[in-house]
């Protein structure tokens, strides 16, 4: 009888910690680096959700996010191999399989590109028109960005080519913020906070704005991506388990983001993302919550018009055969969506 009850009690151990066990040996990696080109923008704030909700311990995954100045900076990381993945801008899966580097978008993270082009008050009066910026200083979170592209985007639809302005990488904090109000530069084109800070204070007058669905439509034409975590294929396929741990983080944050109110997500995000103005913060998001994915997938129209745009000034997309299906793929966000949405 003492036998049977040892064992029986051992039994219950065991069921116990197996799921944790199995959790561990499921995951080909439990320790990842995820960079990122500007952390507290509104742009990838499902990253920062997922890691202060404690998505990413749940699906036990210890995750070091590594922040850059801009997202082409991030992008460079993952490339070399001192990050395994990006939350990043969907325009680079695109751009890079034109260079034949193939990595897959895995969760979306923003429908909405949410960038807005801002120009100096003590310039505004001079501005009509995209074509209007040529010999212009324009500040964007880094060269080759998605802060960059819209810019070339915009002088691609009145004609100019993309060095018709001087790039000038300025980041995604309150340096960028200084460099404007100093006068260095003659626009912006960010993201909030940023463009929040800027606006409150008088400093700039955005012109293009894609935080909204009227601004998104005359831009980019209608359905689009943006924020999304993305990876190299081979490593995709490597760690799939790894793979599917991070995109079930990210689809909880997205789920999360539909019912926040603002003061849950203030309450959510480090203090220094909103520093001594939690009220412009708030203002700000309002702003930008229509943007969010509400579910993680990806559609083969928001991919097209990704292109279209690319298309319309990248020399290495127009001369490449893009396979639009290979830059992005669902399958992981609909197993997540099985488990995490109710």
């Amino acid at each position: 009888m003492k036998f049977a009850r040892n064992m029986c009690i051992a039994l219950a151990v065991i069921i116990a910690i197996a799921p944790c066990a199995a959790l561990a040996q499921a995951l080909e990696k439990t320790k990842i680096i995820i960079a990122v080109g500007g952390k507290n923008l509104f742009y990838y704030l499902p990253l920062t959700i997922a890691e202060q909700r404690g998505y990413f311990k749940d699906e036990g995954l210890t995750v070091e996010i590594v922040d850059f100045p801009g997202g082409a900076k991030a992008l460079q990381a993952m490339v070399g191999s001192s990050a395994d993945i990006v939350s990043g801008a969907y325009e680079h899966t695109i751009n890079m399989q034109a260079k034949g580097i193939n990595i897959v978008a895995i969760a979306l993270e923003g429908r909405y590109s949410g960038i807005v082009l801002g120009v100096h008050k003590n310039k505004v009066a001079q501005y009509k028109s995209p074509k209007d910026l040529k010999g212009w200083k324009i500040g964007v979170t880094a060269p080759g960005s998605s802060t960059n592209m819209m810019v070339s985007s915009l002088l691609a639809r009145d004609g100019l080519p993309p060095d018709a302005v001087s790039i000038v990488g300025v980041g995604a904090t309150a340096g960028a913020v200084a460099v404007m109000r100093r006068g260095e530069i003659d626009g912006i084109s960010n993201l909030d906070p940023v463009i929040a800070r800027l606006e409150a204070s008088g400093d700039i007058v955005p012109v293009v704005d894609t935080r909204t669905a009227k601004g998104m439509k005359e831009v980019y034409g209608g359905a689009y991506h943006a924020g999304c975590i993305y990876a190299p294929v081979d490593w995709v396929k490597k760690n799939p388990n790894t793979a599917q741990a991070v995109v079930n983080a990210i689809v909880r944050a997205n789920l999360w983001l539909q019912k926040a109110r603002p003061e849950d997500v203030v309450a959510n995000v480090p203090p220094e993302y909103y520093g001594d103005d939690p009220t412009m913060y708030k203002v700000a998001l309002l702003k930008n919550m229509e943007g969010y994915s509400p579910d993680g997938l990806f559609s083969m129209d928001g991919a097209k018009n990704v292109f279209k745009v690319l298309n319309s000034f990248e020399p290495s997309v127009q001369a490449a055969k893009i396979d639009l299906a290979k830059t992005f793929d669902n399958s992981f966000v609909q197993k997540a969506l099985q488990k995490y949405r109710k």
